[in-house]
């Protein structure tokens, strides 16, 4: 189970014609294992990979269908991101204003 999932992983990586930000992503999926209890750390490695959308980068190599249900998922969590992403710019916009402005 272990090897199969690592090699998807890697083949997959390969594959990938993606830009450094994305692979950046890919590199920073980290799991310990605590007392020797792999069954935990592979739940734990395929949640994370799952959230960070690793999982889903792998299915599109496999199949090329998306059910309408995902594409929701992934364009609401898309867009929440583009928000964040946003918030913070104008942010750190408004701190680095003020300290042009030396106030």
């Amino acid at each position: 189970m272990i090897q199969s999932v690592a090699k998807r992983w890697s083949t997959s990586l390969m594959a990938l014609n993606t830009a450094p930000s994305q692979l950046q992503q890919w590199r920073g999926i980290r799991v310990k294992v605590l007392n020797n209890n792999l069954d935990q750390a592979l739940a734990l490695l395929q949640r994370k990979m799952r959230d960070s959308g690793i999982e889903r980068m792998i299915k599109v190599e496999q199949t090329c269908h998306i059910k309408n249900s995902e594409k929701r998922v992934l364009a609401k969590k898309n867009l929440e991101r583009k928000i964040r992403s946003q918030d913070l710019a104008r942010k750190l916009k408004a701190i680095l204003v003020q300290k042009v402005r030396g106030l």
